[in-house]
């Protein structure tokens, strides 16, 4: 297997990559023992992500995009470790952060604040570390008032504050953020952009999945259409807006 080590090595490799499930159907019990006497298939197959590759490179900022189905969040879910892919190989170097779902992370039992914690330490940072950090990640949710409230009373705006707001304060090298920035006033939105643009300025390698085009003309030179789990694009983002939404006649 092919080894990441030097820093002019890519920070992410998809190497011929397939993620596939099992769709059950939901039948009657009678339907189904009479399927299963008679030897019928209850289960179809789907394949979400089809024979992926491609590099990410240190400091790149990327777009990944396509119509919904076709195999955007499988993609950040493998690149995560959040799935396991079914074929092909996936290699990361450094710590990633990420924003996968309005609320991944968290226990809705729990508290903002126990929430940080937990969180913060899936995503790979000590309590020294989260403690050191704790006040700012507060700060920029903007959910002081809030944080000592069980996270199942939050709104789904509320959840995508303080997930993105950890995300960032952690020691990341990459950044994987899926659509969840759609969610909150414009306002704050507007302040993660901002934020986004900082961490570019700074080297950081990201992964972006957005509906916006302007904001990842503002983020991504780059970007990768993907139509039903297969690549279709991969190159300027220009020419990937144009694929995925092409200029009426």
């Amino acid at each position: 297997m092919p080894r990441i080590s030097d820093d002019q090595d890519p920070m992410i490799v998809f190497e011929d990559v397939s993620k596939r499930f099992k769709l059950r159907h939901a039948r009657s019990l009678k339907r189904t023992v009479m399927d299963a006497v008679q030897r019928r298939t209850i289960a179809e197959e789907f394949t979400a992500v089809n024979g992926l590759s491609f590099e990410v490179r240190p400091g790149e900022a990327v777009a990944l995009m396509g119509k919904n189905g076709s195999g955007k969040s499988t993609t950040l879910k493998l690149l995560s470790g959040v799935l396991r892919p079914s074929d092909g190989w996936i290699r990361v170097r450094g710590r990633i952060a990420g924003l996968l779902e309005v609320g991944a992370g968290f226990h809705p039992e729990l508290t903002g604040r126990e929430n940080i914690y937990m969180n913060a330490s899936i995503l790979g940072m000590t309590k020294k570390e989260t403690d050191e950090r704790f006040d700012q990640i507060v700060e920029f949710s903007e959910l002081a008032g809030f944080i000592d409230t069980e996270v199942k009373r939050y709104s789904s705006g509320m959840y995508a504050r303080l997930g993105f707001s950890v995300a960032i304060h952690t020691e990341l090298d990459v950044l994987l953020v899926d659509e969840v920035l759609s969610v909150g006033d414009a306002e704050f939105q507007a302040k993660c952009n901002t934020k986004l643009k900082e961490l570019k300025e700074q080297g950081k390698t990201m992964f972006i999945v957005s509906h916006s085009a302007a904001q990842l003309k503002k983020l991504c030179d780059r970007g990768i259409v993907l139509e039903r789990g297969r690549k279709v694009h991969d190159g300027s983002l220009d020419e990937a807006l144009k694929i995925i939404a092409p200029k009426k006649k």
